[in-house]
């Protein structure tokens, strides 16, 4: 059964990274057509709708801060093409070049390949939009196995909800649509030990759909087929049961953006801050929380007084960080000052350039 799970897990994630790929392609083509990058465009007496010009695009992106050189631009927006989001405006070039060619979304003139597996992101979004809604109470609170888990629904619950919005005619087709949306990583079981049933179990959204995706996560696919590891802070994905007020860590639900100054030092990194938990996405470990709580990442201590003195070898930099729906992504240890003790690879915190 755990083989089986870990499996299933697995390919969940493989699925994952690509409804990551088609979303972090759908916000990029809404933005380029609010700033009018995308427009129609004529070449040779010949009119080209709803397209861009590749060297605009790798312009864009450097001056938008989604990439820092124009190398790095022509890596993400080739990931694009390789996941057939956007091509050629005739078809000719199967790999992007920083020139003067044209190139469109393929959502943009009907040529978007709607497989299966696309075909069940598109739903799960929509059933992620509806339960997202402020007069929707499926989302509660609610305890497993004595551990309290936030945002939870109950499959039997769930299933009436489908039946009701007209999502499926039968209990039976509601629970194979609940297997599904599992199985390309939408939504899991609060503890990842069993598949979607028409029981008393509790589920959560797994993916974030709402969250503003940075094209720079498409280099770091890896990082998201990975499995969380038992010392992994980012495995904090339930809160104790007791709530107890002496933590080693905080639970914190963001409503808006955070900046962090920080004093970085080569690679390392010391910030000025409150000490907490900041949770950035779902989680595949069902570890519990005492197991969640890694040695410190300083090498030594390191003093106020330090950073701030004169000629000291720190950079004083600032991140704006745009927290998503659960979280920005990063763990604040220590005090006077504290430091950064973990970066979710996946999250708002990593993609504004944070380290530890």
């Amino acid at each position: 059964m755990e083989e089986g799970m870990s499996s299933m897990q697995q390919k969940a994630a493989e699925l994952e990274h690509m409804a990551e790929v088609l979303l972090t392609g759908e916000q990029l083509r809404l933005r380029l057509h609010e700033e009018k990058v995308i427009k129609d465009r004529r070449h040779h007496l010949k009119t080209y709708p709803n397209c861009f010009v590749a060297k605009e695009l790798i312009d864009w992106l450097i001056d938008h801060k989604e990439a820092s050189d124009r190398e790095t631009a022509i890596k993400l927006v080739q990931k694009l093409l390789d996941h057939s989001i956007i091509h050629h405006v005739c078809d000719e070039h199967k790999e992007f070049k920083d020139v003067k060619l044209f190139y469109r979304f393929r959502k943009d003139d009907g040529t978007f390949p709607l497989d299966n597996e696309v075909k069940v992101f598109m739903r799960g979004q929509r059933l992620y939009e509806k339960l997202m809604s402020s007069e929707n109470t499926l989302l509660q609170a609610r305890e497993e196995e004595g551990v309290k888990y936030e945002r939870t629904f109950v499959a039997s619950e769930f299933i009436d909800w489908l039946i009701q919005e007209g999502e499926a005619t039968t209990r039976s087709e509601a629970e194979q649509l609940g297997r599904r949306l599992l199985e390309h990583g939408i939504i899991q079981h609060v503890s990842n030990k069993h598949h979607f049933m028409d029981s008393n179990l509790l589920y959560q959204c797994r993916m974030n759909f709402r969250r503003r995706r940075r094209l720079m996560e498409l280099l770091t696919e890896k990082s998201r087929l990975m499995p969380e590891s038992h010392d992994s802070p980012f495995c904090l994905r339930k809160q104790n049961h007791d709530n107890r007020k002496h933590t080693s860590f905080l639970s914190v639900s963001p409503t808006k953006e955070i900046k962090i100054v920080s004093a970085v030092r080569r690679s390392s990194m010391s910030s000025c801050g409150s000490s907490g938990y900041f949770s950035s996405s779902p989680t595949l470990s069902s570890s519990p929380p005492v197991l969640c709580n890694p040695k410190s990442v300083l090498k030594r201590p390191v003093t106020a007084d330090e950073l701030l003195m004169p000629g000291a070898p720190y950079v004083r930099k600032t991140f704006t960080i745009v927290g998503d729906a659960v979280g920005w992504g990063f763990v604040v240890r220590g005090s006077k000052p504290c430091h950064i003790q973990a970066v979710d690879p996946s999250g708002p915190a990593a993609a504004a350039g944070m380290k530890v």
